[in-house]
């Protein structure tokens, strides 16, 4: 009867392993440089008649909401919606914009769920 050594890797597993390695390392550093990019980043969304724009950061942060001076004439219900509408538009922007840039960071890889 044979007696297997090791752990039952071979070479070429081993260099799949340290190939694996080195992806989630360059990945993880680009991840932490997208991160920087992101939190930098300024994501304006308005609402359908442009009286209501809110700006936030590429991680969502609120940075900003700007109210037109047309937007007065408004209730204040009519306002809280305007101002949902803005801020569901620079969310909805500032998601995609994080899904696209994760994408092209992970592109190449072969990671389960990404």
């Amino acid at each position: 009867m044979a007696e297997q050594k090791g752990f039952g890797f071979g070479l070429g597993k081993m260099k799949e392993i340290a190939e694996a390695f080195k992806k989630a390392q360059q990945v993880q550093a680009g991840a932490q440089q997208l991160q920087e990019e992101l939190e930098q980043m300024q994501i304006s969304g308005t609402s359908s008649d442009n009286l209501v724009e809110v700006v936030v950061s590429g991680n969502q942060e609120p940075l900003n909401v700007k109210i037109s001076a047309d937007a007065m004439s408004k209730t204040a219900e009519e306002l809280s919606l305007l101002t949902l509408e803005a801020m569901t538009s620079a969310y909805q922007t500032s998601t995609q914009t994080m899904r696209e840039r994760m994408e092209d960071l992970t592109s190449g890889l072969n990671i389960p769920g990404m």
